[in-house]
């Protein structure tokens, strides 16, 4: 059975298209015009060099989540903190309640978690040149898993998860599931991604999926609060 938090992450990456457009679109947009052309197929040689573009960006949130979650199971065994785990939970469920705001556009207050990380993304930024020009798709991985560290409000509270979930594996899980969630918005291009924009950010479409996410995080919360 799919844990509630794995299904959870995906539903933010999938659902939150539009903020990965606003957040990501210019990246993947300037990366796709500049992908050298090479001998044979050029759909199969843009594929592949966007495959590994975004197989780089996953492999980053992959990398943070198991990081976060292992961080925090360490953390709680050095410390010998009491139902630490529990108290973790019940934010994530907070935040999980907040995230199903924003991406139902109730509320919009996420964005502003990506200012926590500019600074990161300021020593981070300068590695992209060392990668620079793309010639092969080895070098869009090493370009994506840069481009994975870009402050973002929604890989930000997704981490909150990971953090909870008291597990490296766990944590990485999750934030491995938020990854392939954004696929379909910034792997895809041209009429498909503006068609897949416009179907998750019809209101329904939205109203549903934040609802879903609320669920979860009441859900979440009420099984810390039973716990204690």
């Amino acid at each position: 059975m799919i844990e509630y938090n794995y299904l959870g992450a995906f539903v933010v990456g999938l659902m939150g298209a539009a903020h990965c457009f606003g957040m990501c679109g210019g990246l993947i947009g300037a990366f796709s015009t500049n992908i050298p052309k090479q001998p044979g197929n050029q759909l199969a040689n843009q594929l592949s060099f966007l495959l590994s573009y975004n197989l780089g960006r996953v492999i980053s949130y992959t990398i943070a989540g198991a990081l976060v979650g292992g961080s925090a199971a360490a953390l709680g065994q050095l410390f010998a903190v009491d139902n630490y785990l529990l108290y973790l939970r019940f934010f994530a469920g907070i935040m999980m309640i907040l995230t199903g705001l924003y991406i139902a556009q109730i509320w919009f207050g996420i964005v502003y978690i990506e200012t926590l990380g500019k600074g990161l993304w300021k020593i981070l930024q300068p590695l992209t040149k060392r990668v620079l020009p793309i010639k092969h798709p080895s070098q869009a991985v090493l370009a994506g898993m840069v481009w994975g560290w870009l402050p973002c409000g929604l890989v930000y509270s997704t981490l909150t998860w990971s953090v909870a979930s008291g597990s490296a594996l766990k944590g990485g899980i999750i934030m491995f599931a938020f990854g392939l969630g954004t696929l379909p918005a910034l792997l895809t291009a041209g009429l498909a991604a503006k068609t897949l924009a416009s179907w998750v950010q019809t209101k329904a479409v939205r109203l549903v999926s934040g609802l879903l996410l609320v669920i979860f995080g009441l859900q979440t919360i009420y099984v810390a609060m039973q716990q204690l």
